[in-house]
C-alpha cells in the first residue's frame, strides 16, 4: 500500500507540473508582445501578476486540494494576465454555483483548460472571444465546465491540434484521484468547445484547513 501510494503521488505530481514549461512560455511571449507594442506600464503590470500567480503554483502543494472557490481566485491571476493582453478582445464569463464554492477539487485543474481557450479560440480571432467557467453540484457530483465560442474542433473525440496535451494531463490526474468517477467530456459547443469535469463533491469539513 505505501509503494501505491507513493507512486500515485509521484504520478500526480508530475501530471500537475508537465504543463507549466509552456504556460510560463505564452505567458512571456505575451509580455514580450507587450513591450515591443511599447506598453510598458501594462507589461510592468503582467510581470508583476505573474511573479504572484507563479508564487502561488510553487507554493501550492500538488496533493493538496482547493475549494473551488479558492481555484477561481487564482485562476484570476492567470486571467489578468492574458486580459492585460488582449484587453476587450478577452471576455470571462463566470456562472460558479453557491453550492459549488466550498466543494474540494484538485488544484489548478482548470488552468490548462483556460491557457487552451485563450491559445486557440481568442489569439487567432481579430474579435477576440468569450470563455465561460461554470460550476455546480448535482447528485453527489461537481460539474466544472470551461466552454468558448471559437472554431471549436471538426471532430472534438480526435483531438488533433495542441488542445488534447492539457485535456489529457486533466483527464489522467482525475483518474488517478477519483477512479472512474472522474469524467472528462469534450464537446462541439456550436459555436467553440465545451469541456466538463464530474467527479465526487468532497466538501471542507468546518474547523479544517482543505486536505
Amino acid at each position: 500500500m505505501l509503494f501505491r501510494s507513493l507512486a500515485q503521488e509521484a504520478q500526480l505530481k508530475m501530471l500537475r507540473y508537465q504543463l507549466n514549461p509552456h504556460f510560463l512560455f505564452n505567458t512571456l511571449n505575451a509580455i514580450s508582445t507587450l513591450i515591443i507594442d511599447n506598453r510598458n506600464s501594462v507589461a510592468n503590470s503582467a510581470v508583476s501578476g505573474l511573479s504572484e500567480f507563479l508564487r502561488y503554483t510553487l507554493d501550492q502543494d500538488p496533493m493538496k486540494k482547493v475549494t473551488v472557490a479558492q481555484e477561481m481566485e487564482a485562476l484570476n491571476l492567470y486571467l489578468n494576465i492574458e486580459k492585460m493582453r488582449f484587453g476587450a478582445r478577452l471576455t470571462i464569463e463566470h456562472a460558479i454555483d453557491d453550492q459549488a464554492s466550498d466543494v474540494l477539487m484538485p488544484s489548478l485543474l482548470l488552468q490548462p483548460l483556460i491557457e487552451n481557450a485563450v491559445k486557440y479560440a481568442i489569439s487567432p480571432r481579430e474579435a477576440g472571444g468569450t470563455i465561460r467557467i461554470s460550476g455546480c453540484v448535482t447528485a453527489g457530483l461537481l460539474h466544472l465546465t470551461v466552454a468558448d465560442d471559437g472554431p471549436g474542433l471538426i471532430d472534438p473525440t480526435r483531438l488533433t491540434n495542441g488542445r488534447g496535451v492539457g485535456i489529457r494531463n486533466t483527464r489522467e490526474r482525475l483518474q488517478v484521484l477519483y477512479g472512474e468517477k472522474g469524467q472528462v467530456e469534450v464537446s462541439g459547443a456550436n459555436p467553440g468547445l465545451r469541456v466538463a469535469l464530474v467527479f465526487p463533491a468532497e466538501r471542507v469539513l468546518r474547523g479544517l484547513p482543505p486536505v
